[in-house]
């Protein structure tokens, strides 16, 4: 068998997914997008320079466009197959993103909106790490059509994500945390009877998905179910058995 280099800048080799990180200061925990233990195949990570929550979430800064582009660049030329973000409000420059490389983007976890509704025929429950933030122009990115029915709870009342997270003071209550987004699912499905699936928004919420179907029965999207499923479509094997 002879083998090819896919490009000349790409010094190593294995990596599907590429991870665009905010430059942010907190734990990340098992199941968090920008810990690598939480996949099964290595990751390749890079930092968004400038790109803090402050600016993505409460300013919404147009001009982290540049930063956005010039990490994903940087990844592609590394020899990533894909990029994703670890922040769902990156959804603002999906399109943007797209248009600069020439590998698949995904940088939110909000992409996965449109399939939900679509498999479940119900109301999608959208947790999201502050409810207050999130625009017409977050769904616009990721394709959310006005149709589709959706219910939406923020983290924005719960003080333990806001002190672990959002403040960025270098450590998090995980119990807490845990509580916290386990109260919201349900608030959400104790307001709607017709919610058929919960989708954690935030990249910091993946590790309490299964607490959050434990409480509710719901299927749990995240940022972690589109890493897997766009790896999958990057590394197929060849399937062994009888017949």
């Amino acid at each position: 068998m002879i083998y090819k280099s896919r490009l000349k800048s790409q010094s190593w080799a294995g990596e599907t997914i590429g991870i665009l990180v905010l430059d942010c200061y907190y734990p990340f925990l098992p199941g968090n997008v920008a810990n690598a233990t939480t996949y099964d195949f290595p990751v390749r990570y890079a930092v968004v320079e400038g790109a803090t929550a402050d600016r993505l979430l409460y300013q919404a800064d147009p001009t982290l466009i540049e930063p956005f582009i010039a990490a994903a660049r940087k990844l592609q030329d590394e020899g990533v197959k894909a990029i994703t973000g670890a922040c769902g409000f990156m959804a603002l420059f999906q399109k943007e993103i797209a248009a600069a490389v020439d590998i698949p983007v995904f940088a939110s976890s909000l992409l996965q909106v449109p399939f939900v509704h679509q498999i479940t025929g119900k109301r999608v429950g959208i947790i999201t790490a502050d409810s207050t933030c999130l625009k017409p122009a977050h769904f616009t990115g990721t394709g959310i059509a006005d149709d589709i029915p959706l219910a939406i709870g923020g983290m924005e009342t719960k003080e333990a994500f806001m002190q672990g997270i959002i403040a960025n003071i270098g450590e998090l209550d995980d119990d807490g945390i845990r509580r916290g987004v386990v109260e919201v699912a349900q608030k959400l499905q104790a307001e709607h009877d017709d919610l058929g699936a919960i989708l954690l928004e935030c990249s910091d919420l993946p590790p309490y998905a299964h607490a959050v179907q434990a409480a509710t029965g719901l299927p749990v999207f995240d940022f972690i179910t589109m890493i897997n499923y766009v790896h999958e479509t990057l590394a197929r094997k060849p399937y062994h058995g009888v017949i």
